[in-house]
């Protein structure tokens, strides 16, 4: 090995050759040789922080195992910690090199967490980066590993912490949909039912169901995300734990726990556990509910907001950019249709994550990068885009009140309200009159002398109409005969 301090480069040999690294390079020729065969995504792993971070703590998890059943030496488990630490905080991370999508089941993930540890490690000694004789990515770094423990195990830690940040912003989110439910309260609608006019709502309501379907998501969310909590630390090459102490797999998984903060546990059988990769599809499925619940949100924004002239108008989405570079004035929804393409990559990468569950082959499945590409994708997107949609959308809507005032006056809707007083044929034949003529349907009513003008604006009051307060009084029945009330 060259340890000239003034070479641009060191010397690293593997079972295939050598070749030469860059001196100041952490990682070394395993990384090196992904980097040449798997230029695919252009994309590296620390585009993934929390996956990056997760890597850190179950190398630090395994040094600290390893240290506490004997197989590896305080000295060396501790600047393997320490090392460990420093990615974690933050630290090395531009290091991850490797490109997302790779073959060979994440080894190349693996090696070049091993050897970014290992020449950190090395340079806390005091030591050249490449001195592998004293401090080994494989012998050490990677002491009682396998790729096909530590990478799904990673991937699993890695995606609990992102999740966080996630449902951190999705609360957010359903938080600003409830403020502004309880700003629309008393504004009066016409809701719609097959893009059809029905009966009549308030606002408030619409939006506090945009943010009730987000609490739900935030449930399944958590739900789904346990299942990750499960792993096969200590399995090694196929869950028979060749090349492991007895006791590595209770230790590592609870130094695991401390340093993640998750409620980890070792799985029941770490042959089923290697092999199986269910529980990812369970929760990119969840994420993908999430998606499309979110998409149809935004369908009925750009819905409500559309116009503003020939349009529904019923709401003002804020202005961000112009609309057009021919229609002069034109401002477009150009948040909620960030999201709607949000939404479609979600579901076409949870289609991308079952088919990878479902190519697995006996005692591993090889096709986990693109499965953890898929879903740190999915995750980081969906996140950036609840943003955007809170900060850039929801918070800033106004309402056209006297758009909806003229709409909920004119809507034949309003005489469902009625029925319980006038029946049903005569409300039916007044709806056709109001549909035929454009007037106003109390008016009709009350001409008809079917109500008082102080019932009708009773019974139409906006706490009626929406169902926020129930008729309990006795109801007359109009007999259509003679047009008189009887009850």
């Amino acid at each position: 090995m060259d340890m000239d301090a003034t070479t641009r480069t060191r010397t690293e040999t593997d079972s295939l050759g050598s070749l030469e690294i860059p001196a100041d390079a952490y990682w070394g020729i395993h990384t090196a040789r992904a980097l040449e065969n798997f230029p695919i995504a252009k994309r590296p792993i620390s585009v993934y922080p929390d996956l990056v971070t997760a890597l850190a703590m179950v190398k630090q998890a395994s040094a600290r195992a390893n240290r506490d059943i004997g197989v590896l030496d305080r000295e060396r488990a501790g600047l393997i910690d320490r090392a460990c630490q420093l990615i974690i905080d933050g630290e090395y991370h531009d290091q991850f090199t490797v490109g997302v999508i790779q073959g060979g089941a994440g080894t190349s993930t693996n090696m070049n967490a091993n050897e970014v540890i290992t020449n950190v490690a090395l340079e806390l000694a005091g030591r050249p980066k490449g001195d592998y004789g004293y401090l080994s990515p494989i012998d050490h770094t990677n002491r009682s590993q396998s790729t096909n423990d530590v990478y799904p195990t990673a991937i699993k830690v890695g995606l609990s912490l992102t999740l966080m940040s996630l449902l951190d912003e999705l609360e957010l989110l359903r938080r600003a949909f409830l403020a502004k439910a309880v700003e629309f309260h008393d504004v009066l609608k016409v809701g719609r039912t097959q893009l059809q006019d029905a009966v009549p709502m308030t606002l408030g309501q619409e939006f506090h169901g945009f943010a009730s379907t987000l609490e739900a998501d935030l449930l399944r969310l958590r739900e789904n995300a346990s299942l990750l909590h499960s792993i096969n630390m200590g399995a090694t090459a196929i869950g028979t734990g060749i090349t492991t102490h007895a006791d590595y797999a209770s230790a590592i998984v609870s130094h695991l726990r401390e340093i993640s903060g998750l409620d980890l546990e070792t799985a029941a059988d770490l042959v089923e556990s290697t092999s199986d990769t269910g529980s990812f599809m369970s929760f990119s499925s969840s994420l993908k509910r999430n998606a499309v619940k979110l998409s149809k949100i935004c369908n009925d924004l750009r819905l409500l907001s559309s116009g503003p002239q020939a349009g529904l108008g019923e709401i003002n989405l804020p202005a961000r950019q112009a609309g057009s570079s021919i229609m002069p004035g034109k401002v477009n929804p150009v948040i909620p249709e960030v999201v709607n393409q949000v939404a479609f990559a979600v579901v076409g990468a949870d289609m991308t994550v079952t088919m990878a569950v479902e190519a697995g082959q006996l005692q591993l499945n090889a096709f986990e990068p693109v499965l953890a590409h898929s879903i740190f994708q999915s995750i980081t997107w969906m996140r950036q885009a609840m943003w955007t949609l809170r900060v850039n959308c929801v918070e800033g809507i106004t309402v056209n009140h006297d758009r909806l005032g003229a709409m909920v006056g004119s809507s034949v809707g309003v005489i469902t309200a009625l029925t319980p007083f006038i029946g049903y044929a005569a409300a039916a034949a007044l709806a056709k009159t109001a549909l035929l003529t454009g007037r106003n349907v109390a008016d009709l009513v009350v001409e008809a002398g079917l109500m008082s003008r102080d019932e009708v604006i009773k019974q139409l009051s906006p706490a009626r109409l929406s169902g926020l307060e129930a008729i309990t009084a006795a109801i007359p029945i109009i007999d259509t005969a003679d047009a008189h009330p009887r009850t």
